[in-house]
């Protein structure tokens, strides 16, 4: 599956996308879909951090995205990433995200980066839950009743996975920085 990193060309098919994810799904508490013009403005900030955004194409188009940015924005977090992932609707269940989160955790490893949190909407998006577990991701929690979308309460799943060596040894760089 040719797995690449996003352009800004890519943007248009990030947002429609996405806004079907807003519109339709509970895998995000977004309810109103961003313009092109917010999602251009939200993968500037992305890859300006250096962070990875990947796409999945073929000659359709984009399959579907994932990306990575740091779990919190508070500086004890820099070593940990919140990975996001959303498949075309005609493309679920093909493998598409499974590979996109695959190479987004080889490359944040590589990077340095020690944890990866997955922070799914509703428990039952069996889907992105399953995704996630199949790559090792490890149930961390659950919020219960933290939104209100489509009229109903949803919980919110919390799974994580080490990255590396995780928290078993520290970061190379200056410890006073660590």
């Amino acid at each position: 599956m040719p797995i690449r990193p996003a352009t800004d060309a890519d943007v248009p098919e990030l947002q429609s996308i996405y806004a079907h994810h807003v519109l339709h799904g509970t895998g995000t508490f977004e309810e109103v879909p961003p313009s092109v013009e917010e999602m251009a403005e939200r993968f500037a900030r992305v890859r300006e951090r250096g962070w990875p955004w990947l796409v999945s194409s073929d000659a359709s188009g984009v399959l579907g995205y994932a990306y990575a940015t740091q779990f919190r924005d508070r500086s004890a977090y820099r070593f940990t990433l919140e990975d996001s992932v959303y498949v075309r609707e005609d493309q679920r269940g093909q493998g598409v995200g499974k590979a996109l989160v695959a190479r987004l955790l080889e490359m944040s490893e590589t990077a340095g980066f020690r944890q990866m949190m997955a922070v799914i909407g509703d428990t039952e998006n069996a889907g992105s839950i399953g995704l996630h577990a199949s790559l090792g991701f490890q149930h961390a929690g659950t919020l219960r009743a933290a939104g209100l979308k489509f009229g109903r309460w949803l919980d919110v799943v919390y799974m994580q996975r080490a990255l590396g060596a995780g928290g078993s040894t520290m970061p190379e760089g200056d410890p006073a920085a660590i």
